[in-house]
């Protein structure tokens, strides 16, 4: 993509996080915003400071699990502005860290709910729009690091990551048979310093904490407290639009954590299994 400025760009889980990270970005580079997330009052708050700062912003509450209110949004969207030229797909969760049997039905219809549907959600409500429209487009879908190799962890999560590594190849691999001017870029970040370790805020009916989820919960914080701010982020996805870029990775030197799993794979062997890459 050639222009930001003047562009209709929406992000989902815009009120924190990454999702914040992605609207300063574009925020800043000119274009008008269209911001949702499920907390109405963090969105509230980045609303005006947007129009504070001088952007065109519209801000839609939504649950992005649900397919309706995605649609409602998309329509919000084209009624205020006529187009959307920028889906960044980003809403994501994280369930409690326990071993893939003790997850629950509950969490993991929330976990996929969220991750992987909040992204089928976006591509089926904008994408044949923005095909009609014969403009220059971009598609975001935020994955992780997680999508790519197979952790120690959070199993719900990186089911749900790696659904949308793998979503993402085919809608581009689709785009480009169509020769669209559509294009995608799947975003893999590893430690974003971003309060997702408390993403079940807006769970309904979320489980009790036990110490031992507490300890795991602030264990996973203290790590995530050091990495990248959101604000870098954006800059990420904001220069991966501009420059048509698939994968849009934040740790670049984390690579060798990934070779260790496709290595793993192509030589038959078991699983390599660590977030962290070697010293």
């Amino acid at each position: 993509m050639q222009k930001i400025q003047d562009r209709v760009i929406v992000v989902t889980g815009a009120g924190s996080g990454i999702g914040k990270g992605i609207v300063e970005a574009f925020a800043n580079a000119g274009a008008k915003l269209v911001i949702t997330d499920i907390d109405q009052s963090s969105l509230d708050v980045l609303d005006k400071e947007l129009r504070d700062q001088g952007t065109e912003v519209l801000s839609v509450g939504t649950d992005v699990a649900n397919s309706e209110d995605v649609k409602g949004l998309a329509q919000k969207t084209y009624d205020a502005f006529g187009a959307c030229h920028v889906i960044c797909n980003n809403a994501g969760v994280v369930e409690n860290n326990v071993n893939t049997w003790e997850l629950t039905t509950d969490d993991w219809e929330w976990v996929l709910g969220v991750n992987l549907n909040g992204v089928i959600h976006g591509i089926n409500a904008f994408v044949p729009r923005m095909l009609a429209s014969g403009e220059e487009g971009h598609v975001v879908n935020t994955a992780s690091i997680g999508g790519l190799i197979a952790g120690l962890a959070l199993p719900a999560y990186s089911v749900s990551k790696h659904a949308v590594v793998a979503l993402s190849e085919c809608l581009y691999n689709d785009l480009a048979r169509e020769q669209s001017k559509v294009n995608v870029s799947v975003l893999c970040p590893g430690w974003i310093n971003t309060n997702i370790a408390d993403s079940d805020r807006n769970r309904a009916n979320k489980p009790t904490l036990t110490p031992a989820l507490t300890r795991s919960r602030n264990a996973f914080k203290q790590s995530i407290s050091n990495g990248l701010a959101p604000a870098q982020v954006g800059e990420i996805v904001l220069n991966g639009v501009l420059n048509n870029r698939f994968y849009l990775y934040t740790h670049p030197e984390w690579n060798n954590v990934i070779e260790d799993r496709f290595e793993a794979i192509l030589k038959g062997e078991k699983p390599a299994s660590t977030y962290l890459p070697r010293a």
